[in-house]
């Protein structure tokens, strides 16, 4: 790409900006990253703000049985929710139906310990659903009650709802 006098390689300039978000997102320093790339910090700082979706911590976002759960997780993509599982009203029970007890158990077990990592979760349940959610996980849990459990359809959540609690989420 020819700009004014010079030559461009635009290939080599995305490859440089993903080296970059790769050395940031393993954990280097702006100036750690500057100088394996031989380039100024400032420079890294800028990029990152060019990109940046929201601030804050790390926010996972769970719900079932959501109706309209591909419009959630669109907003969820456009929001930056790091961990995203919704699941509608024959999903969930699907879910249910191809495993042992044993095998729900333990992958259940296993999203419980990943939810553990996140700062927020935002939970979309029914009553004793999110009761569950909040006792296991404590105060990091938003909870969003859909109905008396137990649900047997789907429910449809406010997409703007949900992008409003993140954006006040980032904002705290």
């Amino acid at each position: 790409m020819r700009i004014g006098e010079k030559l461009i390689d635009k290939g080599r300039l995305l490859n440089t900006v993903e080296r970059i978000l790769d050395l940031r997102s393993n954990g280097l320093s702006q100036q750690e990253t500057a100088d394996r790339v031989g380039i100024d910090r400032v420079f890294v700082s800028r990029l990152e703000s060019l990109g940046e979706v929201r601030k804050g911590g790390r926010v996972a976002l769970v719900g079932f049985p959501v109706g309209n759960k591909d419009e959630v997780q669109q907003i969820a993509r456009e929001e930056g929710i790091d961990f995203t599982l919704l699941m509608d009203d024959e999903e969930r029970w699907r879910y249910v139906r191809e495993r042992s007890g044993i095998q729900v158990l333990n992958e259940i077990m296993a999203i419980i310990g990943k939810l553990k990592s996140y700062d927020v979760v935002i939970f979309i349940g029914s009553d004793m659903r999110c009761n569950l959610v909040e006792s296991i996980l404590g105060n990091r849990v938003i909870s969003i009650v859909i109905g008396e459990s137990p649900i047997k359809q789907d429910a449809h959540i406010n997409p703007e709802t949900i992008r409003n609690i993140i954006r006040e989420i980032s904002v705290n």
